[in-house]
């Protein structure tokens, strides 16, 4: 079995060889910047690793539908900088501020397109379940970021809103990593599915430690400006949180900063932090993540896995939950 570090260098080498040196420059440029500014590459990750848990033939049937979620993702950030108006991506300018708004559209939309074609080299025989899950899950991605824009105009959403929400912007793609490999593996459904509910709630565990990063995290570290969420109004777990915990005086110093207008930005940041702090969100969100990693590792401690498949499942998790960006 392959260790993770050995698993992330079949998708750096399978990304640096996959051609976008194509006319017009103006359209494939962006993509190769968008891939080179790297990332957590936790999704072809899983996928090669789900794969790797019951077959050790790391080739092209696997490798390249791999690389397809890689790509994906790629895509949904480029369309999310848009719409969030984000200045960084990963410490570098995202592709929308590099080159422009139409430019970054086509862009993102030739990724989501290259998704495809590199998914269609996983073997025949899974070929219809392993697209079916792929088309599936890239729509409902779709649904989570709308429901995200949504959420902002909201002046309160409940925890099972904002759960139902970062389920299908972020868990599913996740989640959807884990259950392609398998499936590729030969895996049955049964198995494969549960795979697929261990990475779901990884994902959940993994966007509300996103969310706290995005307050409390080190710009220089997380790669993006600290406090963009709070700008943008985002219904995130912090806030969701804070407006449940919060008594009526504190609700109503909660709208008075997400009142504030962008001009006074580092004033509503610092302020929003302060409250998160006087609330005790931080230790809450704490607690959610572990909470959604501990139900993850249950989904697998008794699905007849052997031990050497569970220990590299565990590596995954904590490397996943236990990171500094």
């Amino acid at each position: 079995m392959f260790t993770i570090s050995e698993l992330d260098k079949y998708v750096e080498n399978g990304l640096s060889a996959l051609n976008f040196k194509l006319d017009p420059k103006e359209l494939y440029e962006p993509i190769e910047y968008m891939i080179s500014i790297g990332g957590k590459r936790l999704r072809p990750e899983l996928c090669l690793l789900t794969y790797n848990l019951f077959s050790d033939k790391i080739e092209k049937p696997i490798l390249y539908p791999a690389l397809a979620l890689e790509i994906f993702h790629g895509f949904t950030l480029i369309h999310d900088d848009i719409m969030d108006q984000a200045e960084l991506r990963r410490g570098q300018q995202t592709v929308y501020r590099k080159w422009d708004n139409n430019i970054a559209i086509l862009s993102g939309d030739v990724m989501s397109i290259k998704a495809y074609e590199l998914l269609a080299n996983c073997p025949g025989e899974v070929l219809p379940q392993v697209l079916s899950l792929f088309s599936k899950t890239a729509a409902q991605v779709c649904e989570g970021q709308q429901y995200d824009m949504n959420f902002e105009d909201i002046p309160y959403i409940t925890m099972d809103d904002y759960i139902s929400m970062i389920s299908l912007k972020t868990a599913v793609l996740i989640a959807c990593s884990a259950k392609m490999g398998a499936l590729i593996a030969g895996a049955n459904e049964k198995v494969s599915q549960t795979l697929y509910d261990f990475a779901f709630d990884l994902g959940i565990a993994f966007q509300i430690q996103d969310d706290l990063f995005d307050t409390f995290g080190q710009g220089n570290v997380f790669g993006k400006k600290i406090g963009g969420d709070i700008l943008n109004n985002k219904k995130t777990w912090l806030l969701v949180e804070s407006f449940r915990v919060a008594d009526n005086a504190q609700r109503q110093q909660l709208d008075e900063i997400i009142a504030m207008p962008l001009e006074k930005g580092e004033e509503k940041i610092a302020r929003m932090q302060q409250m998160y702090t006087t609330l005790g969100i931080k230790e809450g969100a704490a607690k959610a993540i572990n909470g959604y990693y501990e139900n993850a590792l249950e989904k697998i401690a008794k699905a007849g896995f052997s031990d050497s498949q569970l220990v590299q499942l565990h590596n995954f998790a904590n490397k996943l939950i236990k990171r500094i960006k």
